[in-house]
């Protein structure tokens, strides 16, 4: 894999092995999958405005693989790849996309051979893809849970074809503005992650060598008759997998005190809200300037002659 020059930019001190284990059990995940079907239907209305005929489709961090039947609709004739590092949420993404009905499996018959889905195990950061592999990379609020985005970009770009797109969603700063605040009633330690800002991921793309990145944001609030589903509702969609969280269960006070935080937001109408900051995210891999050797590439064409 090839490695940026300069050093990885932290996101957050995130422990890799915490984050695979939190998504070991895909039953613990399956009550927040009302928010990433959301997110997965924004981002798609927005991929809609992109006219693309992929080979080859990357789900970089595909859980249990719900947004593959829709990518596979969308196109057909590709090789839809689900990765992700987590061998229970692929053997449940397998599941998923294995053909049901016999229209699913006469088109299967009908397109080229490598069209359909396929699952790695894998990491964001060090594919087992070769350069030049896939044509669309779709990532859906999977990125804030790796600790270098720096490095997940550059091997993003690394496997996209020329002219591919990468099209990604993830949470920003302001997710989880409540529980933070509940949370400061308690202990000083972090309870969530900090989640990297809209313009840095822009910076960060621009860096590894995509083209015109467009970013955009939108603020998300869910809202909750009880504190406790709130906190079920943050452990599935991942927890805290901080290297420096809080080692240890919460004291019987210091729950009574996180709880009471949290009653005191309720709204007007008695309800608890809790803020999503979503950050949709896509940019195009453009031809190289330079050669591997660093020689500027020219690119021109020739005039045409003159119609008699």
């Amino acid at each position: 894999m090839q490695v940026p020059a300069n050093p990885p930019k932290l996101s957050a001190p995130i422990d890799l092995d915490h984050v695979r284990a939190l998504f070991q059990r895909p039953e613990r995940t399956a009550p927040s999958d009302f928010l990433r079907r959301e997110i997965a239907q924004r981002m798609h209305e927005r991929l809609q405005l992109v006219k693309l005929a992929p080979a080859r489709v990357l789900d970089a961090g595909c859980g249990t693989g719900a947004d593959l039947a829709m990518l596979l609709k969308d196109y057909p004739a590709a090789q839809v790849l689900a990765l992700d590092a987590s061998e229970p949420m692929l053997r449940a993404a397998r599941s998923q996309s294995a053909p049901q009905s016999g229209i699913n499996q006469l088109m299967r018959k009908l397109l080229p051979s490598k069209s359909g889905i396929d699952a790695i195990c894998g990491d964001f950061a060090d594919l087992p893809l070769a350069r030049n592999a896939v044509d669309l990379v779709w990532s859906n609020l999977a990125m804030h849970w790796h600790p270098q985005p720096d490095r997940v970009f550059a091997e993003w770009h690394r496997v996209l074809r020329v002219n591919g797109l990468l099209m990604f969603s993830c949470f920003g700063p302001d997710t989880f503005q409540e529980l933070r605040a509940a949370f400061a009633d308690v202990d000083l330690a972090p309870h969530t992650l900090p989640f990297v800002d809209m313009h840095d991921f822009g910076d960060q793309l621009v860096e590894a060598g995509f083209s015109t990145p467009v970013m955009d944001m939108e603020k998300i609030t869910v809202t909750y008759e009880q504190p406790q589903k709130l906190l079920a509702d943050v452990r599935a969609l991942g927890g805290n997998p901080l290297s420096t969280r809080r080692k240890g269960l919460l004291g019987r006070a210091a729950h009574a005190r996180l709880l009471e935080g949290l009653n005191r937001q309720r709204r007007a109408d008695g309800r608890i809200g809790l803020t999503f900051e979503v950050i949709y995210g896509h940019a195009f891999r453009p031809a190289p300037r330079v050669t591997k050797d660093g020689e500027a590439i020219i690119r021109f064409d020739l005039p045409r002659k003159p119609k008699n």
